[in-house]
C-alpha cells in the first residue's frame, strides 16, 4: 500500500517526519506500507515554480492515500494568487473530487483542563464535522474584482451548489451517524440565502432514506453559539465549505488545542487526503515546538479509511491515549508550570506506547 508524504511548509515537515515515523514503526510490526515524499505548496513553488508540481501530482495519483503536512508562509504572499501554497492544496481536493471533509473533535479526559471553556463543557466531547470541500462559495464562478457602473471597485464569490453535490455530503453525513449516536445536524443560513434553503430542502429530502437518524436543521450563527454554550448536544454536523471551515476550526479549541484535531477528506472510492486541520506556523518552524499529535492520529484515519487497517489505526489512537495518561504535553496542551516535551520526543513517546 502506497502512502505520498507531502510535507509542505512551515512545520510541515517537523509533524508529518514524526507521524511517518509511527507508520514506519508498525511498517517495521508487519504493516506492509511503501512511503514516498514530494514537495507541495511553498516547497513545491521554491522546487519547480508550482504549488502542486507535476511530479508530486503524479505520485499522488500513484498512490492509495495521501500524508499531508501544512502549506504557507509570509515569504509567498505576494506571489499571484494560482501560485501560492494554498492553491496545491486546493487543486489536490478539486482533482481527486475529495468531496467529504471528516473533523473529529474530542476531548480527551487528561486535556479537559486546557480548554478555554470550563471542564464541566467540554467533558467528553466527541463530535464529528462533515464539511462539503470542493464546491460552495470557495470554487464558484463568478469571481474576481471589477469596476462597476459607478465606476467603483468592487470584488465578489459565487456560491454554488448542485444537488449532486449536497445529497452526496448529505448521505455521508447519515451513514456516519449510523455508527454513532443516529443524530445529524445540519447547518445552514436558510433565513438568508437561497443556496442554503436549497441546501436545507435537499439534506431533507435525502433523510427520508434514513429514518433511524433524528436530523435537526440550524442557523450557523446560532450553531456557533452552542458550539460554545453546550457543544455536547451536537453527534454529527453537516454543513457547507465555508461554514464547516469556521466551525471546525471553532470546535478545535474546545479540545483545548487546534493541535490535536486530526481530518480526513475523501471521495467516493474512500481515496483520501490526510492532515492535521491547523496551519504551517512559521513562527515556530524548526523550533522542535509543534505539537504533532493531530497529524499522527491524521495517520491512524488515513489507515482507517482508505487502507481498511483497523486494527492499526486502533494501535495509534491508543498509543495517543497512553502517552496523555503518562503526562507528556507539549506547549499547546500544557498546565501553567508543567513541563513540557518538544515534536520529537512526543513522536517517541507514541512509538514507544505502540
Amino acid at each position: 500500500m502506497k502512502i505520498a508524504v507531502l510535507p509542505g511548509d512551515g512545520i510541515g515537515p517537523e509533524i508529518t517526519g514524526q507521524a511517518v515515523r509511527v507508520l514506519e514503526a508498525l511498517a517495521s510490526d508487519g504493516l506492509r506500507i511503501e512511503l514516498e515524499r514530494a514537495p507541495v505548496g511553498g516547497a513545491g513553488y521554491d522546487s519547480a515554480g508550482d504549488p502542486l508540481p507535476e511530479a508530486t501530482l503524479k505520485l499522488a495519483e500513484q498512490a492509495d492515500a495521501i500524508l499531508f503536512g501544512s502549506v504557507g508562509g509570509p515569504q509567498y504572499d505576494t506571489l499571484p494568487r494560482a501560485q501560492r501554497p494554498e492553491q496545491g492544496l486546493l487543486r489536490l481536493r478539486k482533482h481527486f473530487d475529495l468531496f467529504a471533509n471528516l473533523r473529529p473533535a474530542v476531548v480527551y479526559p487528561e486535556l479537559a483542563h486546557a480548554s478555554t471553556l470550563k471542564p464541566e463543557v467540554v467533558a467528553g466531547l466527541d463530535l464529528l464535522i462533515l464539511r462539503e470541500l470542493t464546491s460552495d462559495i470557495y470554487f464558484g464562478q463568478p469571481r474576481g474584482v471589477r469596476t462597476n457602473e459607478a465606476g467603483e471597485r468592487e470584488g465578489f464569490d459565487t456560491m454554488r451548489y448542485t444537488e449532486s453535490e449536497i445529497r452526496r455530503i448529505a448521505h455521508a453525513a447519515f451513514q456516519a451517524a449510523r455508527k454513532r449516536s443516529k443524530r445529524v445536524c445540519s447547518v445552514d443560513k436558510a433565513n438568508v440565502l437561497e443556496t442554503t434553503q436549497f441546501w436545507r430542502d435537499v439534506v431533507t429530502e435525502v433523510h427520508q432514506e434514513y429514518p433511524e437518524i433524528e436530523l435537526s436543521h440550524m442557523y450557523v450563527d446560532n450553531a456557533a453559539m452552542q458550539l460554545i454554550r453546550n457543544p455536547r448536544q451536537f453527534d454529527v454536523m453537516v454543513t457547507g465549505n465555508m461554514f464547516g471551515d469556521i466551525l471546525s476550526d471553532e470546535a478545535s479549541m474546545l479540545t483545548g488545542s487546534i493541535g490535536m484535531l486530526p481530518s480526513a477528506s475523501l471521495n467516493a472510492r474512500n481515496f483520501g487526503l490526510y492532515e492535521p486541520i491547523h496551519g504551517s506556523a512559521p513562527d515556530i518552524a524548526g523550533k522542535d515546538l509543534a505539537n504533532p499529535l493531530a497529524t499522527i492520529l491524521s495517520a491512524a484515519m488515513l489507515l482507517r479509511f482508505s487502507l481498511d487497517q483497523e486494527a492499526a489505526a486502533q494501535r495509534i489512537e491508543a498509543a495517543v491515549r497512553k502517552v496523555l495518561a503518562q503526562g507528556l504535553r507539549t506547549a499547546d496542551i500544557a498546565e501553567p508550570g508543567k513541563r513540557t516535551v518538544g515534536t520529537r520526543e512526543m513522536g517517541d513517546a507514541v512509538i514507544a506506547a505502540l
